[in-house]
């Protein structure tokens, strides 16, 4: 007499789990996943982590997204799916957003100075000084998302553009970032050149800046930018900003604050 299966046992077999499809299929498969499919199916069990994980399924991955690093394949023995992991997490890092400066306009202080030196002098003669405080009074109302370029009123000697023309031998100007209430004071440029004083006249001088991380000897890939326009009389503006090197545009005001906070503002 055949034997029957209780109820218990009947309801036991059909709660069973069905049997894992055969390792063939999950190849045929698992060609048709995206990566982030595959990186999850790879963690459901030890023979799934291999088969989603061989170098036949990553490489075409890792080559459409990631060309330049999927050549490290040839010089390391680093799997496919790993390698395509370590360009996808510095891909995302690389998209995020940089945090917001910790320091702002009202904060900083502008000094500069212009000094000559005419043909018939042997020192240096302050044409033009100003000091700001604080930076964002040069402009009214500056945009946090413009660029870091600034009009500086100042205060020259009229005497100084008496003479049309006139070459001056040597011209010193610097510029001065200083923290409010000059607990830090951090020097953009302290260069030399030469101008031609003559109303409606401008000179240009641009010094680049120190990288902002520390013991690198690369530049920063910036400069700092300077401008003094004659008026009539003296010298009327100077105009300063920090530049990128490699469209030589002005950088933005966020930019700018987020470089300078690396040198003037405290641990």
């Amino acid at each position: 007499m055949a034997k029957t299966l209780s109820q218990s046992d009947q309801t036991e077999e059909q709660q069973s789990p069905p049997p894992p499809p055969p390792w063939e299929v999950l190849v045929l498969v698992s060609q048709y996943l995206e990566p982030k499919t595959l990186a999850m199916a790879s963690c459901v069990c030890k023979s799934w982590s291999v088969s989603m994980s061989s170098d036949h399924l990553w490489e075409p991955i890792s080559r459409a997204h990631y060309p330049s690093l999927s050549n490290l394949r040839d010089l390391t023995a680093v799997p496919y799916c790993r390698l395509y992991a370590v360009a996808h997490a510095a891909a995302l890092r690389r998209r995020q957003p940089p945090s917001k400066p910790r320091l702002s306009l009202d904060e900083l202080v502008f000094a500069v100075t212009v000094s000559a030196k005419k043909t018939n002098s042997s020192s240096l003669v302050d044409i033009a000084t100003a000091v700001s405080k604080p930076v964002r009074d040069l402009g009214a109302g500056v945009d946090p998302t413009g660029v870091f370029k600034f009009d500086v009123e100042v205060n020259g000697e009229k005497s100084t553009v008496a003479a049309a023309a006139e070459v001056v031998e040597e011209v010193k100007v610097t510029w001065n970032v200083a923290l409010k209430g000059w607990s830090r004071v951090f020097t953009m440029m302290d260069c030399e050149g030469k101008l031609r004083f003559s109303a409606g006249a401008e000179g240009w001088f641009s010094a680049e800046l120190p990288a902002a991380e520390c013991c690198s000897g690369a530049g920063s890939g910036i400069v700092a930018d300077l401008k003094v326009g004659f008026g009539r009389e003296s010298v009327e503006k100077v105009s300063v900003g920090i530049m990128s090197v490699v469209n030589w545009r002005y950088v933005t005001v966020e930019d700018g604050l987020r470089y300078l906070q690396h040198f003037i503002v405290p641990l």
